[in-house]
């Protein structure tokens, strides 16, 4: 199980059309950060509590923005340099799609 992440300048589509509107993607941590983001009540008030290890989760500007700060409170909490490195990447991400108008932020889960 794994999360990569793919910034977009419009919503992505999933026909293979969603190529046209890649920014940036993150591939190389998503076990890690799946391990990081299970950690997460899916029924608490945080947005990162929303993303499915098992599917997509698209973040606009205004949950990047919320999403962003619980990345950095979570960074703060990791115990070990890998879950550290595995949140580097998301929170990057977050704030470039919280600072592009019309953005989302895809996570895609296994």
């Amino acid at each position: 199980m794994g999360i990569e992440l793919e910034l977009h300048s419009a919503r992505p589509t999933r026909k293979g059309s969603s190529r046209y509107t890649l920014l940036r993607g993150s591939y190389g941590h998503g076990e890690a950060l799946a391990k990081v983001l299970s950690t997460l009540d899916r029924h608490g008030s945080g947005k990162l509590g929303w993303v499915d290890p098992y599917g997509d989760t698209l973040f606009n500007e205004q949950e990047a923005q919320v999403a962003r700060q619980e990345v950095a409170a979570l960074t703060q909490g990791c115990a070990g340099d890998q879950e550290r490195a595995a949140l580097l990447d998301p929170a990057e991400l977050l704030e470039a799609c919280e600072t592009t108008p019309g953005s989302y932020l895809w996570f895609m889960g296994d």
